[in-house]
């Protein structure tokens, strides 16, 4: 995607620095250079709270450890694995036999040195996967990033020869790009070709049947959609079998348009916009976002569907959300269906037999309170399922089981246990309810090591941490706090993980409730929490800490424009903060059946609400509590403008905050594990210096110069 370079491109209002605005201007980068040295002096300083260096230093030995699982991905009879660590800083792509990973004792064949690429090339080359073939697992399209951007170049590697192809390979210059196998000389590509061929949002709005040998300006164009949606994407099944083209318009974020290539050529399948559909050997998989066809809200139905396309649209339904769960994904192995379902905010698993899943569900036997996802399956393969499971306090596990006897014999069995980053001795997770401003009940969980009695009692206030982000539905689970643990928890703190409406865990209508108009729900249910915390006594205002990134961090930048007498202290991490101009900044256009399109006056009225950057009060007319403000030069998702302006609007306005700003990172704000590193020893130091030492009732320090 060209990034924006000319503040003109946001539309108006401008913003009161425009000379932040356009990414690699040497004015901005010299801003965000001077402001991200000012906050490493201080979290440095002789008198810091934390050794920082130190902290970095542990993070990364946590990052980096050799003991950690290398989660597998397996392809025929290989395991193949992406690997970094203290000496192979941006990773190795590797693989080993499936029979040495499951006894034990892998021996990885190196594919692909990326620091050796790195090196040779000098260019800071980060790892986006890769494309392999299917069945034959003889070519892969590699995704390789500048500096960790969405936007990625495309190189064909040669999975015998373990090389770059160099006869006629499918390469793709740096560009927003989507890419499928066909066959071994042909591909579906989207990618930036010029005019027409990108979305008002960035991404790849044609598909392009690629074949070897012919020029890219050459390419058939198979399919083109309109630069209104958020993109079109090609992909083909390559199952022996069941081989087929498929086109979908993603129209936004909750709708899209799924086309199949028949005898006929291209055919729609007729359903509803906001239903999500999948095709596993013939059959047709339908996720109604609003009931559809007998099957209701957040549900699945089954059909065949050639019989489908033929105008039987009977479906059948697999699987009924009850009030307190959602479904959260799919997995398919060679005979056997996987729903992975989450149940007041806990995952279960669910086997179907996928020649007929509607047969009746399962419910498979797993770890009992922990989160469990399905990591590995072989559909052309085997009836192997590859979980893993953890908890706040529990390191993950990694765990395979058989479903060829069917679901009721599953045995799991642990293949890979990670070790622990942290002590965690004494810590305990709970779980309560916040009720927000119309009365709905928000769950969060809480880490600590509690002292008081199961009724609550004799509970001491300590500083207390909460993250939360609450948008695109997305459920927050629980998850193994490893640099939270390091940085936060062993210094005897609470961490808070809060499940905003806006999330995904209770299903469509929890994230619809709370998009558009009526996007301050999200923010009443964030205060809720914060009020329910200090009201149970685990904490006060003063040693309460918010935290948040990207969604998350509009939410921290909300509550420190809305509420600031609620906290003591705000991470505000790769944020959106101008809601006015979001959609004309990087891919934020997007993002408009999220937030509203701030065109339309009714959604409008209600961005100004809440959009931090328009929000900011003058410290003589209301304090906030100092802010830490983080993004990345390279993030293309995210325009870095959001976090600049908002910085540079706290400074103008006297409120206390400090700035970091990485070169490279994309929108995770880092690169590599030592970019990680650096960056969460920055959180957790400038934490420990706002809120770490603030004793309850005292009134915490505006800024500390």
């Amino acid at each position: 995607m060209t990034q924006t370079t000319d503040p003109a491109d946001f539309g108006a209002p401008a913003s009161l620095h425009p000379e932040l605005e356009p990414i690699h201007s040497p004015t901005a980068l010299a801003w965000a250079a001077e402001h991200t040295d000012d906050t490493v002096a201080l979290l440095d300083a002789p008198d810091a709270t934390v050794d920082r260096a130190a902290l970095e230093s542990r993070i990364r030995g946590v990052l980096d450890t050799n003991d950690r699982i290398a989660f597998p991905s397996r392809r025929g009879g290989h395991v193949y694995n992406f690997w970094r660590d203290a000496e192979h800083t941006r990773g190795l792509w590797r693989r080993t036999r499936l029979e040495d990973y499951r006894a034990g004792s892998p021996v990885w064949e190196i594919l692909l040195d990326l620091d050796s690429l790195a090196d040779a090339e000098d260019e800071n080359w980060v790892w986006r996967g890769a494309h392999v073939r299917s069945p034959d697992h003889d070519r892969a399209l590699v995704r390789l990033s500048r500096g960790g951007a969405d936007a990625v170049v495309i190189r064909e590697f040669d999975l015998n020869t373990m090389d770059f192809v160099t006869d006629h390979p499918f390469t793709v210059p740096e560009a927003k790009t989507t890419v499928s196998w066909i066959d071994r000389d042909t591909i579906f590509l989207g990618t930036n070709t010029g005019a027409g061929s990108l979305t008002e949002s960035g991404y790849p709005s044609r598909v392009l049947r690629w074949r070897r040998g012919v020029p890219l300006s050459e390419a058939e164009l198979y399919f083109a959609g309109p630069e209104s949606d958020i993109t079109t994407t090609g992909w083909a099944d390559t199952t022996p079998g069941h081989e087929r083209l498929f086109v979908r318009r993603t129209l936004d974020f909750y709708r899209q348009r799924t086309f199949v290539e028949t005898d006929a050529g291209l055919q729609i399948i007729e359903v509803p916009e906001d239903c999500a559909v999948s095709v596993h050997r013939g059959k047709l998989f339908v996720c109604p976002r609003t009931g559809f066809g007998g099957v209701p809200d957040g549900g699945l139905g089954v059909t065949d569907l050639d019989a489908y396309l033929g105008g039987d649209h009977t479906l059948d339904c697999v699987f009924t959300p009850s009030p307190s769960s959602a479904l959260e994904g799919l997995s398919v192995t060679r005979n056997h269906l996987i729903l992975t379902v989450s149940d007041t905010v806990a995952t279960i698993l669910f086997s179907a037999p996928l020649g007929d899943p509607a047969s009746g569900l399962t419910k498979l036997e797993v770890p009992d309170l922990a989160t469990v996802s399905v990591v590995d399956t072989a559909p052309l393969d085997d009836d192997q399922v590859w979980l893993a499971a953890r908890s706040f306090t529990e390191p993950v596990k990694l765990l395979c089981g058989d479903l060829s006897d069917g679901p009721g014999s599953l045995e799991l069995h642990t293949v890979y246990r990670a070790p622990e980053a942290f002590d965690a001795d004494g810590l305990s997770t709970r779980q309560h309810h916040a009720r927000s401003a119309d009365g709905t009940l928000i769950p969060y969980f809480i880490t600590g090591r509690f002292a008081d009695g199961a009724d609550g009692s004799d509970i001491q206030p300590r500083p207390c941490l909460v993250y939360a982000y609450g948008g695109f539905e997305v459920s927050l689970l629980p998850d193994y706090l490893g640099s939270t643990g390091v940085g936060w928890l062993e210094r005897d703190r609470l961490f808070v993980q809060a499940n905003l409406r806006g999330g995904g865990e209770f299903g469509p209508a929890w994230h619809s409730g709370a998009t558009g108009i009526n996007r301050l729900r999200v923010h009443e249910d964030h205060e809720a929490v914060l009020m329910d915390l200090v009201e149970r006594g685990y904490t006060t205002p003063e040693q309460l800490a918010v935290w948040g990134g990207s969604n998350g961090g509009l939410v921290t930048a909300v509550a420190l424009t809305r509420y600031p007498e609620r906290f003591g202290a705000a991470v505000v991490q790769v944020p959106l903060t101008d809601m006015l101009r979001y959609h004309r900044m990087s891919a934020g256009a997007s993002w408009t059946a999220e937030y509203g399109d701030p065109d339309d006056p009714e959604f409008r009225e209600v961005l100004k609400q809440y959009s931090p950057l328009h929000n900011v009060t003058p410290r003589a007319q209301r304090p906030y509590p100092p802010a830490l403000v983080t993004t990345s030069t390279r993030d293309d998702r995210v325009h870095p403008a959001h976090a600049r302006l908002f910085a540079a609007a706290l400074t103008d306005a006297g409120q206390p905050v400090d700035y970091y700003e990485n070169t490279e990172g994309g929108h995770g704000g880092a690169a590599d594990s030592a970019q990680r590193a650096r960056l969460s020893s920055m959180i957790f130091a400038w934490l420990d210096r706002q809120v770490g030492h603030v004793p309850p009732g005292a009134v915490s320090s505006a800024h500390d110069d």
